[in-house]
């Protein structure tokens, strides 16, 4: 496994807009689509990943969590699906739905949002606020992969609950790591 840190986009960012297709519903989501909620949690995921599996049961639990508390939540895979083809969206949608999934789960084939967000790894969790400012970046915990620390999400929901309750989350922020997101042939990222 090669780990890949995520870039910590700067604090503040707006909340880059997209359109992209749910692999779960079909349909086309945009980005304002997603406004007027309470905040907006942006995961970069895919599904062959050994750090995106090890948090599959983490991500549930807060959708479960924070979806009913105004949160929007969304993930994307902006994956090459021709050179890794079990992160097509067919599989995508698959995966979705055995884990009980309450969010799209989009696919970036373009990769153009991924280099908008400066996303790197899978997974990349970015925390948007109501205002649609970034608010945190980086990882979920400091669960791994082969390591006996189960997953608990303990950075992103002190940030859910800094973000809901009206404060700032804490600055001291730490990169994600996983795997690094598979780029096309040609594709240079930005950040």
């Amino acid at each position: 496994m090669v780990q890949t840190p995520s870039t910590m986009l700067a604090l503040g960012t707006v909340m880059p807009a997209f359109v992209l297709p749910d692999a779960i519903s079909g349909r086309a989501l945009r980005s304002s689509d997603l406004e007027g909620r309470r905040g907006t949690l942006v995961m970069f995921l895919c599904n062959h990943c050994p750090f995106v599996k090890h948090v599959l049961p983490e991500l549930k639990r807060l959708s479960d969590d924070y979806g009913p508390k105004g949160v929007g939540i969304v993930a994307i895979n902006s994956n090459d699906i021709a050179a890794h083809p079990d992160d097509a969206p067919e599989h995508m949608k698959t995966l979705a739905i055995g884990e009980g999934w309450m969010f799209p789960f989009l696919m970036d084939e373009s990769q153009e949002v991924a280099r908008a967000f400066q996303a790197a790894c899978t997974p990349d969790f970015f925390l948007f606020d109501r205002e649609g400012a970034l608010v945190y970046r980086g990882r979920l915990d400091e669960s791994r992969p082969k390591t006996d620390i189960a997953p608990t999400g303990q950075d992103l929901r002190a940030a859910l609950i800094a973000m809901l309750q009206g404060r700032a989350p804490d600055a001291d922020q730490r990169p994600s790591v996983g795997c690094n997101i598979k780029w096309k042939p040609g594709t240079v990222p930005l950040g």
